[in-house]
């Protein structure tokens, strides 16, 4: 993932030969737009939405959209054509500021005041859960972007080809595809590591947008859990951002549109994480965006299945991959 890169002329959209995105631990090249500081991409087969690239890692709101809106429209049938805009407002992001259609996006936020209040909030099983990985050797600290912490990166992401019961996108990667993948932001995050004696045993990444920090990656070696590293990671991150006085710290949506329950957002609600809703809009572009606005599919599988469809689904998919490894020719 790349910054954004400044424009010459701010009043105008500029064509780009594209930027390179990751898609499920893949960069890919895709075609893109700059306008003013940020840059956008669109994303879909059927119907084609346009967004705000690494929108929410970045530190501020965009500004006037209709102009977005307006340099989307004048694309026209070229490689960038859109059926539908969308962008959100940033935490806390209450009231909606403009008119254009919207719908509430669930935000998974700590409302922080200090360490103190987060801890006394938190149930008594993540508490111990903090305590037991102290116990069991765990120690946490912040480390510069750079060869060790790379390696260390490395190491955890190869811990397990599984993760989450599906194939792990960053196992067996080489050091540079990992620094790659791992270099964004990097002069406003903080990287947070576990380590057992001199073995990392897992990180955390948190970038920085003014008074809301943002978890964009924690991972922890599966071989380690019963040291609870993930519990520790959290809780060294809650600390880091009291001393920066930060007074939110996000950690990805709290639900995926109906898919609900899922382990990742137990876990959240067990560090303290809870639901803050945001404002995001939907622009339609063109009568087919009008359209599918209309009926909903804007939402994708996740925004339209009902919860049981998707819980199985997930498991389906799991399974599958399962099989897919026990037959995998030696």
């Amino acid at each position: 993932m790349s910054a954004p890169t400044l424009v010459p002329d701010r009043t105008q959209a500029m064509p780009d030969n594209g930027i390179e995105i990751s898609v499920r631990g893949q960069w890919v090249r895709v075609p893109a737009l700059k306008v003013r500081d940020n840059t956008i991409i669109v994303k879909g087969g059927w119907i084609k939405i346009a967004h705000i690239h690494d929108e929410e890692w970045l530190e501020a709101e965009i500004g006037d959209p209709e102009m977005y809106v307006q340099q989307l429209k004048a694309q026209g049938r070229r490689e960038l054509r859109a059926d539908i805009f969308t962008f959100t407002q940033k935490v806390p992001a209450s009231p909606p500021k403009y008119q254009y259609p919207m719908e509430w996006s669930s935000v998974a936020a700590i409302r922080l005041t200090s360490f103190k209040e987060w801890w006394e909030s938190l149930p008594q099983e993540t508490r111990k859960n903090v305590r037991r990985s102290q116990k069991r050797g765990v120690t946490s600290s912040v480390k510069e972007f750079g060869d060790e912490l790379i390696r260390g990166i490395s190491d955890v992401n190869n811990d397990s080809p599984i993760r989450q019961r599906v194939r792990n996108a960053y196992y067996g990667k080489t050091l540079d595809e990992v620094r790659k993948d791992y270099s964004a932001f990097t002069d406003r995050s903080d990287f947070i590591c576990a380590h057992v004696g001199d073995e990392m045993i897992g990180f955390l990444k948190l970038v920085h947008r003014g008074e809301v920090a943002s978890i964009l990656n924690l991972t922890t070696k599966a071989s380690h859990s019963d040291k609870r590293p993930a519990n520790a990671l959290v809780a060294r991150a809650i600390e880091l951002c009291e001393a920066k006085r930060v007074s939110f710290v996000t950690y990805g949506q709290f639900n995926y549109g109906n898919k609900q329950d899922s382990p990742l957002r137990e876990f959240k609600i067990r560090n303290g994480f809870g639901e803050i809703l945001k404002p995001k809009f939907f622009v339609p572009l063109t009568a087919w965006g009008t359209l599918c606005m209309k009926m909903k599919f804007h939402r994708g599988l996740l925004g339209i299945l009902p919860h049981g469809m998707i819980t199985l689904g997930v498991s389906v998919r799991a399974k599958c991959y399962n099989l897919k490894q026990l037959i995998k020719p030696v």
